[in-house]
């Protein structure tokens, strides 16, 4: 008999439909938030009756209490073991009960799924088949984001799908697809649903994209915003709808939690989630909504400006023009980024500039995140070259950099 006790989101679900593969009746799964794990292990760990089991925890790390207390359950002659991707997990490797990898030998990185699949294969417990080999990469490109790059939509599908109904019933769908069909594939009437999802959830983050609240923290500039649904989809369009920004923090008020995403290389928010009792990836984490978080990311938010997104499908004010790109804020400051002797030079309100910098997205960067700038409708930038020509002080050649002082 087996115990095991999983994530709730799309890889912890992957890890109950692959354990029930392979053990069928003999496993009972509870999936479990990340706050609410210790309490199932603790609950477990205390009562005999449950000792004949073989405890598994996948996709989520025990704390301090927990690690000890499954140590010393082994210790005295019961079976546990820990699987997990999360790079905040990787002190738990001193233990032979547990295994965490944040990449596969190929460096591809991992879920948690797709670790327990080679488990569970290596150990005999089932053969690899068609069918789920492919569900099991579906789910590991959605929780590692690789599915963006790769521009496979159907991962980002099967976690839409995921959300469509319960737990329960997508994992029955699931086991009962993954053992009669050859291959995996979506049917009609999921297709259709997922295409009324799709717009929802556009629909969800057009909204909030006019929701955002910069904020300093520490030496980051983070983007705020109250959200409950679409976590994923919504923290990495907001990360690339203002890249200026170094994270995205999504605060779910009903569940007193904070979920972190950044789309940057050099951001860790893993790190910047510990602060706050939580972790996970470098680019995906989550937290609790302590004191101190309720304060920074509820409190001071609530007194601070939104931030507005650039203007969309613009033919004529777009980045890097020869003729230089507007930008405005809400205290209605213009902003012209133009090019001169090889530098970009940030024009306010038409006053010349002192600091060039060497590209374009450097300056574009640095002015959104001193001023909260956005690039202005074309409407707008047809009416600034013409009063600045009217004006006659545009020209091909404008002097934009401030001459020194003798």
């Amino acid at each position: 008999m087996y115990k095991l006790l999983t994530h709730n989101d799309l890889d912890g679900v992957g890890c109950g439909i692959l354990a029930t593969l392979a053990f069928g009746e003999d496993v009972e799964i509870r999936y479990n938030s990340i706050s609410s794990l210790n309490e199932e292990v603790k609950k477990f760990l205390a009562d005999p009756t449950q000792h004949h089991k073989e405890l598994w925890v996948t996709d989520l790390a025990v704390n301090e209490e927990n690690e000890a207390a499954i140590s010393a359950f082994i210790k005295a002659g019961g079976k546990a073991r820990l699987v997990d991707h999360h790079k905040t997990s990787e002190h738990l490797n001193t233990h032979e009960w547990a295994w965490i990898a944040t990449k596969q030998d190929d460096g591809a990185q991992t879920s948690a799924t797709s670790m327990l699949y080679d488990v569970l294969v290596q150990e005999g417990h089932m053969e690899k088949s068609t069918s789920v080999s492919e569900f099991v990469e579906l789910v590991r490109q959605y929780d590692t984001w690789e599915w963006e790059k790769r521009q496979n939509e159907a991962a980002k599908q099967l976690n839409a799908l995921l959300f469509l109904q319960s737990i329960d019933e997508f994992a029955d769908v699931m086991i009962d697809r993954l053992q009669q069909s050859d291959s995996f594939v979506f049917n009609d009437l999921e297709a259709k649903l997922l295409q009324v999802q799709d717009a929802q959830t556009e629909r969800y983050i057009r909204k909030k994209r006019k929701q955002v609240v910069p904020i300093k923290v520490d030496t980051y500039l983070a983007g705020v915003v109250h959200a409950e649904s679409y976590l994923s989809e919504l923290g990495n369009d907001l990360g690339k709808t203002f890249p200026h920004l170094d994270f995205i923090v999504m605060v779910m008020m009903g569940t007193k939690r904070l979920s972190l995403r950044t789309i940057h290389d050099d951001v860790d928010v893993s790190a910047i989630a510990g602060n706050y009792g939580g972790g996970g990836h470098q680019k995906a984490s989550g937290a609790t909504l302590t004191e101190d978080a309720f304060e920074l990311f509820v409190k001071q938010v609530y007194e601070l400006p939104t931030l507005r997104p650039d203007a969309l499908e613009n033919k004529f004010n777009t980045p890097e023009n020869d003729l230089g790109t507007l930008y405005g804020n809400e205290q209605n400051d213009k902003f012209f980024i133009v090019q001169q002797n090889r530098k970009y030079y940030i024009m306010k309100n038409q006053k010349p500039a002192e600091i060039g910098y060497d590209t374009f997205a450097e300056a574009e960067k640095q002015l959104k995140r001193e001023e909260l700038a956005f690039l202005v409708n074309d409407h707008r930038y047809v009416k600034y070259l013409s009063e600045r020509v009217k004006k006659q002080d545009l020209t091909v050649n404008q002097p934009v950099v401030k001459k020194q002082a003798d």
